[in-house]
């Protein structure tokens, strides 16, 4: 599998579970999700993005990472210019670093929507900081090695059906739920769980544990 990590601008804790996650993997790096690269210990082949939100001029170990400048006037966001960079140069799989926190919410709601996106369109896609991981959730069941008494929530994107969650405090079996309902905020793991559902757009975000950081 060809893994790209895509640096984006918002939160991001490098923990050493972080850090192995993204071992080996290729970066780009999505206007100043650059800043994540050093702590990360990665060097991004590719820098994109309207850069309205770095320096001028990079640090000189920046200098030489490739560049593509789009007007800030655009229909897609930096991130989603990242992700499209990848997907070109070969990706099968993504780690969306810097998604889920930040000053702004929109961001990253936005990155929430283009993990479903991709997701359905077969890329396999994560999003980790160091405090959070979140997956899309598919038709298959799919195992979280989560430790025991991680709290995670399924966040809806639409209504669901046949949500099934094993191995939670709150287990599901095959349960319908509109969009509107919060009953998936707030779980927690009594070890590795399985979640699927038959239907709908939802994805798992979970807490990272502080103990094993």
């Amino acid at each position: 599998m060809s893994h790209f990590v895509i640096l984006l601008a918002g939160r991001m804790l490098p923990t050493p579970r972080l850090r192995a996650a993204l071992s080996g993997a290729r970066a780009i790096a999505a206007d100043d999700g650059m800043r994540h690269a050093g702590p990360l210990g990665l060097s991004p082949e590719l820098w994109v993005g309207d850069f309205d939100s770095t320096p001028q001029e990079p640090p000189i170990a920046l200098a030489g990472v490739r560049r593509e400048t789009f007007s800030r006037d655009k229909d897609k966001t930096d991130g989603e210019l990242a992700i499209e960079a990848a997907i070109g140069l070969g990706a099968d799989r993504v780690t969306l670093v810097g998604a889920l926190g930040g000053p702004r919410s929109d961001h990253a709601f936005a990155h929430l929507v283009l993990a479903l996106r991709y997701a359905r369109e077969g890329l396999g896609v994560s999003l980790l900081d160091g405090v959070e991981s979140a997956y899309p959730l598919d038709r298959a069941p799919r195992r979280f090695d989560l430790l025991p008494g991680t709290q995670f929530s399924i966040l809806k994107f639409s209504n669901v059906e046949g949500l099934t969650i094993e191995g939670a405090k709150w287990p599901l079996e095959a349960v319908d739920l509109p969009f509107t309902s919060i009953l998936t905020q707030s779980n927690e793991a009594a070890g590795p769980i399985i979640v699927s559902l038959r239907a709908g757009e939802a994805i798992l975000i979970a807490q990272d544990d502080p103990a094993v950081r």
